[in-house]
């Protein structure tokens, strides 16, 4: 008789095999790190000896569920800020405090919270996108459970690298390091097209074929996105996705909510997986996927709880019971959406979803051993019927809680017996958890010191680039004349030129750290442009100078908003101590030298002691290297214009008023 690990017995087992097979009286026979027989309890019970027998009586044994989507640290933020428009939550609260906050002890300590949760509530499979994302892959291999981690990459600054660049470096190690993980899939996840650029997608899409890893994004999450998507870029979210490569590469789409008919062929067609996040796309008032529509068209579909901090929990059996409701309501259909497609949304389906059906999603021989027993036994569970073979989803569907999670077993482990957690320090957990939440709540109470937070109270911002590259000259009447003149010729490539009348008022605090708000009226001329004059409010961090040969190079976070008040409301709702405020006719060329582009600027202030001409040279990226290179051919831009470095001028034009 052969000798097996582990046998689950006398339960209904719910197999979500392509038959649906149902097993009353069931068992399950698990060896190593595999099942090796599902069947009737007694005859596995005569098959096999076992080292461990779990009596699971009054019980249902199901697939481990997949959480198709989250931001597992993110359960340090659950309860911070809500009611709130979806940029206005994630520019206003969450960077600010992740900004601060985020190290790799807070990705730890989040992620340890967030393993514990998951397991007590029958989760065995996650897919995150956050930052730090070692230690995310750390305190998951110490929790014994499975995920695909991705190592967030945006073109903001964020909490673990200060440009893309070095996202892309930090994945690169990541994903190098852990890819022979037996649980562990590591992987790059760019943020979302809002927030990425076509380079950061591209090198995304070459690392995951590199090492044949699924990438990681979010897409078409809010109307707004795919309006401001169509604007930018002539294409849905999706569609642009797809443009850039995305799709060339197994790929996990979180929410596609907004996703129109073409997009879902689109899905449909490149096995694309898509995870919606029922609680989290209502509470932001996103809206509601089309899963029906994702269903009929054959597309990989999943669920996710998204991150705790707009969710607020991880409770995985809620997002089924509200895929489950949705499209009975919306569609006024009460079959729309039977239990057994809403419970298979996180198992089976699920797994195709994240590309790991060959390995998990249902009880069968040969998979791995991610196993989950809920007891049938509560009050909101009694009684349950047999005479349907299918019943038994009514009541995984309509009337289970994460509560009822008994036992959770992962690639063969115990981690959760008559629950209590077997691999986690759950009071160690709560009070690091606590410490760190201490310190977020005096942040968030003085949060009103904050610059970003009081703009974002009253408007969106958008964030630029953030290495800003300039040349400053003081020049002459003459030097005006030659400089137009060379910029039209070789080695220059011309590419517009236009003239305006810029009104900047600055808006600066005795405390540099603050930073400093721009508002400015930009009148255009010899335009038919309806939109001058144009208003704009610049909010400016404190910037790190770095000096080359002749150009400074510049790094700061910069947010840019259409101003939509008086310089009297900004100037008394921010309350400066100090106010600046300088005008200058502007002459801007564009011109691109050795493939890059660069704004030329004639300067002549009409405030202050000295007027100019100015000869100003500009250019932003979101890349170091970019930046670096830029400051070198601005030397060189200098000496084809005949100004000798000995006339530049370090300091931007409000510090020298």
């Amino acid at each position: 008789m052969p000798h097996i690990d582990l046998l689950l017995c006398h339960a209904t087992v719910v197999t979500m095999d392509k038959s649906g097979t149902i097993v009353h009286d069931g068992a399950v026979a698990v060896h190593n790190d595999v099942i090796v027989a599902v069947g009737d309890s007694t005859q596995l019970s005569q098959a096999y000896t076992a080292t461990t027998v779990i009596d699971c009586e009054n019980c249902a044994i199901i697939p481990g569920l997949i959480n198709a989507h989250a931001h597992v640290p993110m359960s340090l933020l659950r309860g911070i800020a809500a009611d709130l428009q979806l940029d206005v939550w994630l520019f206003g609260y969450m960077f600010p405090v992740e900004g601060r906050f985020v190290t790799p002890h807070f990705v730890r300590t989040g992620t340890l919270l967030s393993c514990a949760e998951m397991i007590r509530g029958g989760t065995t499979t996650f897919v995150d996108m956050y930052f730090y994302e070692e230690e995310v892959a750390k305190a998951t291999d110490e929790a014994g459970m499975r995920a695909v981690c991705g190592q967030s990459v945006m073109r903001l600054p964020s909490p673990d690298a200060a440009s893309f660049d070095e996202g892309l470096e930090r994945a690169t190690r990541f994903i190098d390091t852990w890819h022979t993980h037996p649980r562990i899939t590591p992987t790059i996840a760019p943020h979302a097209p809002y927030t990425c650029t076509d380079e950061i997608y591209a090198q995304a899409v070459a690392l995951c074929a590199k090492y044949g890893v699924p990438l990681v994004t979010h897409l078409s999450e809010t109307a707004r996105e795919v309006d401001e998507s169509h604007a930018q870029r002539q294409d849905t979210p999706i569609g642009y996705a797809n443009r850039v490569g995305a799709f060339s590469v197994p790929c996990i789409a979180a929410h596609c909510v907004h996703a129109t008919p073409e997009d879902i062929k689109l899905l449909a067609t490149m096995g694309v997986g898509v995870a919606p996040c029922p609680t989290s796309n209502l509470k932001l008032a996103s809206g509601v996927a089309p899963y029906l529509q994702f269903l009929q068209a054959g597309v990989r579909t999943g669920l996710g709880t998204d991150g705790p901090a707009s969710n607020d929990d991880q409770d995985m059996f809620s997002e089924i019971h509200l895929a489950a409701l949705l499209p009975k309501g919306l569609s006024g259909n009460p079959t729309a959406m039977p239990a057994r497609t809403a419970f298979a949304l996180a198992t089976s389906s699920g797994a195709r979803a994240i590309h790991q059906e060959d390995r998990i999603g249902s009880l069968e021989v040969g998979k791995q051993a991610d196993i989950v027993v809920v007891s049938l036994d509560g009050l909101h569970s009694t009684p349950h019927y047999t005479y349907a073979p299918d019943a038994i989803y009514n009541h995984l569907v309509y009337t289970s809680h994460a509560s009822d999670v008994r036992d959770v077993i992962v690639a063969g482990k115990i981690l959760l017996r008559n629950q209590q957690l077997l691999t986690l320090d759950e009071q160690a957990i709560r009070r690091d958890a606590r410490a760190i939440a201490s310190e977020i709540n005096t942040f968030l109470a003085n949060r009103e010191e904050n610059l970003i937070d009081k703009v974002l109270a009253i408007g969106t911002m958008a964030a630029s680039e953030i290495f800003e590259v300039q040349v400053k000259a003081q020049i002459s009447s003459v030097d005006v004349r030659t400089i137009l003149g060379r910029l039209n010729e070789h080695p220059f490539t011309f590419v517009r030129q236009n003239s305006r009348t810029q009104y900047d008022t600055y808006f600066l605090w005795n405390d540099p750290s603050y930073g400093r708000i721009r508002f400015r009226e930009d009148v255009r001329h010899n335009t038919t442009d309806k939109s001058s004059p144009y208003y704009t409010l610049t909010l400016t961090e404190p910037a790190v100078q770095v000096e080359h040969t002749a150009a400074i190079q510049i790094s700061r976070a910069r947010y840019t908003a259409q101003a939509n008040h008086s310089e009297r409301f900004y100037r008394e709702y921010f309350q400066p101590n100090r106010v600046i405020t300088i005008t200058k006719e502007r002459l801007r060329t564009h011109v691109s030298y050795q493939e890059m582009d660069f704004a030329v600027n004639i300067d002549t202030l009409t405030t202050g002691a000295n007027a100019g001409p100015f000869l100003e040279i500009k250019s932003r990226t979101w890349s170091r290297r970019d930046a670096a290179r830029k400051a070198q051919l601005m030397s060189e831009i200098l000496a084809v214009l005949g100004i000798d470095q000995s006339r530049l001028i370090k300091q931007e034009y409000v510090e020298q008023v």
